[in-house]
Parts: structure tokens; sequence; C-alpha cells
């Protein structure tokens, strides 16, 4: 596998796990209420520990896309 490949692969993974980042955050920024009731009655939580799971989802989501496709993908591109 060449450089340029495994850094377009990089790059369109990136792409792709922001995108779903932005999604999800839209999604759950959107519909808070409702999913979070949702997720309440289904799980048997409490609405507050609903959120913070959300925000919990979110931040784990973002520091991983971030360690895992936007760093390689820029190191690969100094290279």
């Amino acid at each position: 596998m060449t450089q340029e490949t495994l850094t377009a692969a990089f790059g369109w993974m990136a792409v792709l796990n922001i995108g779903f980042l932005a999604i999800a955050t839209c999604m759950l920024w959107a519909m808070q209420d409702w999913i979070a009731g949702v997720h309440a009655r289904m799980f048997k939580m409490q609405e507050a520990d609903v959120r913070k799971a959300y925000f919990d989802y979110l931040a784990k989501l973002k520091i991983l896309t971030i360690v895992f496709a936007v760093v390689p993908y820029f190191a690969l591109k100094m290279v």
C-alpha cells in the first residue's frame, strides 16, 4: 500500500467520521426531549442520566475520531 493510498483512506475515514459525528450531534440536539424520554423509559433511567450519557458518547466519539482518523491523516500529509 502506497503512502498516497493510505493518506486517501485516512482522509475519507476522517470525513465519514466527522460527518457521522455532526449528524449524531444535530439529531440529539434537535430531538433531545423526545429521544431522551424514549431511552429513559427503554433503559429505566432518569432523563438527566440519559442526557449525561449522550454527552459522554459524543465526547468519546469526537476524541476517537480525532485520534484515529484526523491525526494520522495530517501526519501522513506532512510526510
